[in-house]
């Protein structure tokens, strides 16, 4: 059994950056994070391997970066360039041994 506590979240205005941070209390495969607009379904946003390989989702590309730190068991999430649209509950993800793991969430709300 893994947790996932995210960190981090909050309101920024347009065009603003924010980090969030994932702390999982074990070892992890893939680590990484998943966003869930209000009304909309749960999408994909970035992942990052064991072995370190990093993917974004095309409508993040450029703007954010995941990072790990495989010493403290944790990942983050640098979002920079925000929009509107950006706004979701983002939640972290695990996989250990094939079984997937989610934090509780942490809103990202962008706004003026």
């Amino acid at each position: 059994q893994v947790q996932l506590v995210e960190s981090g979240g909050g309101l920024v205005q347009p065009g603003g950056s924010l980090r969030l941070s994932c702390a999982a209390s074990g070892r992890a495969d893939t680590l990484g994070w998943y966003r869930q607009a209000p009304g909309k379904q749960r999408e994909w946003v970035a992942l990052i391997t064991s072995g370190g390989v990093t993917s974004h989702a095309n409508s993040v590309k450029g703007r954010f970066t995941s990072s790990r730190d495989y010493a403290k068991n944790t990942v983050y999430l640098q979002m920079g360039s925000l929009k509107p649209e950006d706004t979701a509950v983002y939640y972290c993800y695990g996989d250990v041994a094939g079984r997937a793991y989610w934090g509780q969430g942490t809103l990202v709300t962008v706004s003026s």
